[in-house]
C-alpha cells in the first residue's frame, strides 16, 4: 500500500501574544501534558524568576529550579536536582523559563530525564524555542544536542519587549539566516545528490522571508508576533528535516567559527545574519541587497567591525568555519577558497557594505 501522508511531531499548543503567560497554568492543568499539575520549573535569573513567582502562585505543585549557564554539565545538574526533588512521585513535565540559554537546558534536562517539556520564551533571541536541538556548552566550546521537541510554546510578547532590543536583532538575524542555509541545502542537492525535504526547506524559507519582508520596527506587536512565528517554524523546520540543515548552513559554521576563535562581541544571531550577508555576497544572490537593507531598518551587525571583530579575524573564522561541520557542503565548501582568496573576499566584502 503506497504511502499517502506522513507524521509529523508539532507541540500541541504554540501561543503567541501580549499576555499570553496567563494562560500558562491551564495549559499546564491540561491533561495531555499534566495530569496532577506537579511541574518542575527551570528559570533564568531575572524575568523568568517573576513569571515563575506569578505561575507558583496559581499551582499547588510547582517547584522552581534556578539555571545558572548554558553547559551540558548545568543540564545535568538540573536532571539531578528533579530526580531528587520529586520525592518518589515524579514530575508531569518540565517548563523552562526565560531565555535561549535556560530554554536549551529545560530541553536538554527534560530529554534526560523522560519528561515532557514546555518553552515558556520571555525573548526571542534565537530558533531553539520550539527545535529538537539543545545548544550548549561543553569542556569549553559550543555544541549541538539533539533534544525532545517541546510539547508547548508560549511566546509573551510583553516580557519580550522588556528583554534587551539586542535579543530582538539577533532573532532577526537568526530567522533571516535560513535564506542562506536554504540555498546552501539546494547547492548541495545540485552539487552532491544531497536530499532535500521539501516541506522543510519550504518553512524555514517562508520564515525568513516574513522577517526580511515584514515593515514594522522592533517593537511594534506585528512584528514581533511574525518575528516569534518565524522562530516557531524554524524549529518545526528542523524537526521535519530531522538536522539543523535548513537553518543552518555556511551562516552557522562562520558563527561556529567565531565562538572557537573567541573573536568579537556578537551574540549567536548576530553572528549568524552577519556570516549569512556574506554567504550571499560570495553566491551573488539577488536578496543580498534585500537583507542588507532589513539589517540596516533594525540595527543589525553587517560588517566585522560592528561586532568588534577586524577583516583579518574574520577572514579566520571563514577559512576554519568548514571544518566545525565536516559533513555539511554549502557555498564555502564549493568555493574551497585558499587564505589569499578569502581575505581578498572579505575585503570586497567589507567595501559593498561599510557606512
Amino acid at each position: 500500500m503506497p504511502i499517502l501522508a506522513r507524521m509529523l511531531g508539532a507541540p500541541v499548543s504554540v501561543d503567541i501574544g501580549s499576555g499570553a503567560v496567563a494562560g500558562l497554568a491551564p495549559l499546564l492543568s491540561d491533561r495531555r501534558i499534566s495530569s496532577g499539575g506537579r511541574v518542575a520549573v527551570a528559570v533564568g535569573p531575572g524575568i523568568g524568576e517573576e513569571v515563575a513567582a506569578a505561575l507558583e502562585s496559581t499551582l499547588s505543585a510547582c517547584d522552581t529550579f534556578v539555571v545558572t549557564d548554558g553547559t551540558v554539565d548545568e543540564a545535568w545538574r538540573l536532571v539531578e536536582q528533579v530526580r531528587r526533588s520529586s520525592g518518589g512521585s515524579s514530575y508531569d513535565a518540565l517548563v523552562g523559563i526565560g531565555g535561549g540559554r535556560t530554554l536549551d537546558v529545560a530541553k536538554y534536562a527534560a530529554t534526560m530525564a523522560g519528561l515532557p517539556m514546555v518553552a515558556v520564551a520571555t525573548s526571542l533571541a534565537h530558533d531553539g524555542l520550539a527545535s529538537p536541538v539543545a545548544s550548549l556548552s561543553q569542556a569549553g566550546r559550543k555544541a549541538s544536542i539533539g533534544v525532545q521537541m517541546p510539547i508547548a510554546v508560549v511566546v509573551d510578547l510583553d516580557y519580550v519587549r522588556r528583554s534587551p532590543l539586542r535579543l530582538r536583532r539577533s532573532g532577526v538575524g537568526e530567522a533571516v539566516s535560513n535564506l542562506s542555509a536554504c540555498a546552501d541545502w539546494e547547492l548541495a542537492r545540485d552539487v552532491r545528490g544531497e536530499q532535500v525535504d521539501g516541506l522543510a526547506a519550504m518553512l524555514a524559507r517562508n520564515a525568513g522571508e516574513a522577517v526580511l519582508h515584514h515593515p514594522g520596527g522592533l517593537d511594534s506587536e506585528g512584528f514581533l508576533h511574525s518575528l516569534a512565528e518565524s522562530l516557531v517554524l524554524s524549529g518545526l523546520a528542523m524537526t521535519f528535516a530531522g538536522s539543523s540543515r535548513p537553518c543552518s548552513g555556511g551562516c552557522h559554521e562562520i558563527s561556529h567559527a567565531l565562538d572557537q576563535l573567541q573573536l568579537g562581541e556578537g551574540t549567536h544571531g548576530e553572528q549568524a545574519g552577519l556570516g549569512a550577508l556574506f554567504a550571499l555576497f560570495l553566491r551573488d544572490d539577488p536578496r543580498t541587497a534585500q537583507v542588507d537593507a532589513c539589517f540596516r531598518r533594525h540595527g543589525l551587525p553587517r560588517v566585522p567591525s560592528d561586532i568588534g571583530i577586524s577583516k583579518e579575524g574574520f577572514a579566520r573564522a571563514v577559512e576554519l568555519a568548514p571544518s566545525t561541520r565536516p559533513d555539511r557542503y554549502t557555498v564555502l565548501e564549493h568555493l574551497a577558497m585558499d587564505g589569499d582568496d578569502i581575505r581578498k573576499a572579505v575585503a570586497d566584502f567589507v567595501d559593498a557594505f561599510a557606512d
